[in-house]
């Protein structure tokens, strides 16, 4: 690249950002009362604090799951073009606004697997592994990674220079190409979400994710358990299985 040129920017770790919210455990238990008890006030529902906990639990062991949609969490994301292809596959309970690359010029930001990230695939489709990279193949993944994107970004400010529109020049960037968005879900979306897309030794169905989706995954869930404590703990005890 020119020296004029902006220089790739390499990164290792994905941003998630918990920016608005209306979710607590209350919300759950009056959505839940609301069946046998009709409308009941804050106080009434938090006079008996385990009995709360049993009622959250309960509906999470037997799968009564609408409760649990009567919340929001808005989060901004910032992660490699290809985790957000992985993350449309969830639809049920999620709203997304992503940034435009017909409407802005994309910024050279790119994806580079960090030192812990498990490089090697062992075994068939269906029945295989991930193992550690040595250092040598670390150091190709970042060298070849870098080149590939700068040629990548030189193109795409070349066919800018030229007059070529944004929505047309950008099909020359990568995948590896980090992007931003604002998703929202309920808590019920979110459980769907955490129980495929991490591993946890709690877990009763295994999961296998891409890593760098469960980054995402990882940090979203430790914004989620802040705010419904009662919630998280009763999908952890039950098999981390949405109800």
């Amino acid at each position: 690249m020119t020296p004029a040129d902006p220089q790739p920017s390499l990164r290792s770790d994905v941003t998630v950002e918990l920016v608005k919210s209306s979710a607590s455990d209350s919300d759950v238990l009056f959505a839940a009362r609301v069946s046998t008890l009709g409308e009941q006030s804050l106080e009434e529902l938090q006079k008996d604090p385990e009995r709360s906990k049993g009622l959250i639990n309960y509906l999470m062991r037997d799968r009564h799951g609408s409760p649990f949609e009567h919340n929001s969490m808005t989060f901004f994301i910032s992660a490699p073009i290809f985790v957000f292809r992985e993350f449309m596959r969830h639809r049920v309970g999620w709203s997304y606004n992503e940034e435009s690359g017909r409407y802005r010029e994309l910024e050279p930001v790119f994806y580079v697997p960090g030192e812990s990230r498990k490089l090697v695939q062992e075994g068939r489709p269906g029945k295989y592994v991930f193992v550690e990279g040595t250092p040598a193949q670390h150091a190709t993944v970042r060298d070849v990674l870098d080149e590939s994107y700068q040629q990548a970004y030189t193109a795409y400010q070349k066919l800018l220079a030229e007059g070529v529109a944004r929505e047309v020049a950008r099909a020359v960037l990568p995948v590896g190409l980090f992007s931003s968005m604002y998703a929202t879900c309920n808590a019920r979306s979110l459980m769907h979400f955490l129980g495929l897309r991490t591993q946890h030794e709690l877990a009763k169905v295994p999961s296998f994710p891409q890593r760098e989706i469960e980054m995402v995954g990882e940090k979203m869930e430790a914004e989620w358990a802040k705010l419904m404590p009662l919630t998280y703990a009763a999908f952890n005890a039950n098999g981390r299985v949405a109800p």
